[in-house]
């Protein structure tokens, strides 16, 4: 069994900074890439930001400058800083994984989401 378990999210004023946190558990050989999405109430979930296990990184244009992913490559984990948050950043954010267990091929995981809510 893997999990993803996200925490860190809840109510900011504009302009304010939250810190996100996914941490990977289970029987994990090995992850490849950990990347933040988020949705917002009527929209499509869209990509915020990835990170490889090379500590490559991608962010969308939406928070590029503003929001930057990091992980620990042996907590399993992936943190995502958000500083200078806007009211558009409000949504629920998902943490996902591709990862390869130890007892399967590599596939994707993603965590229940943790609300972020930025108020003006």
């Amino acid at each position: 069994q893997v999990h993803l378990v996200e925490s860190g999210g809840g109510l900011v004023q504009a302009g304010g900074s939250l810190r996100l946190s996914c941490a990977a558990s289970g029987n994990i050989a090995s992850i490849n890439r950990m990347t933040w999405y988020r949705q917002a109430p009527g929209k499509q979930r869209e990509l915020v930001a990835a990170i490889t296990s090379g500590s490559n990184t991608n962010y969308a244009d939406a928070v590029k400058g503003r929001f930057t992913i990091s992980r620990d490559n042996f907590k399993n984990k992936a943190n995502l800083q958000m500083n200078s948050q806007k009211p558009d950043d409000t949504a629920v954010y998902y943490c996902n994984a591709l990862l390869r267990p130890w007892y399967s091929r590599e596939d994707e995981y993603w965590g229940q989401g943790t609300p972020v809510t930025v108020s003006s």
